[in-house]
């Protein structure tokens, strides 16, 4: 870390907890920008999915086989 960020992180630690989320919130905040190139990629990933089930290279999975797989402590069937 820079010791810019080091400063900073050292003043922040020195607020109130609200207003520590409040800086937390916002540098948050500043990283959820949108990327239109990792958009583009994630809609060719589904457009190259869709194709491969149509085709049949791939099956559907049912919505509560999926949730099942990953909620703690759920006997699956």
């Amino acid at each position: 870390m820079s010791q810019a960020a080091e400063a900073l992180t050292a003043q922040v630690a020195k607020l109130p907890p609200e207003e520590r989320m409040e800086v937390v919130e916002r540098i948050l905040d500043s990283l959820d920008q949108p990327d239109a190139a990792l958009d583009a990629l994630w809609a060719k990933e589904a457009d190259d999915r869709l194709a491969a089930y149509r085709r049949g290279e791939i099956k559907a999975v049912a919505l509560s086989d999926v949730i099942a797989k990953y909620q703690v402590n759920t006997p699956r069937a």
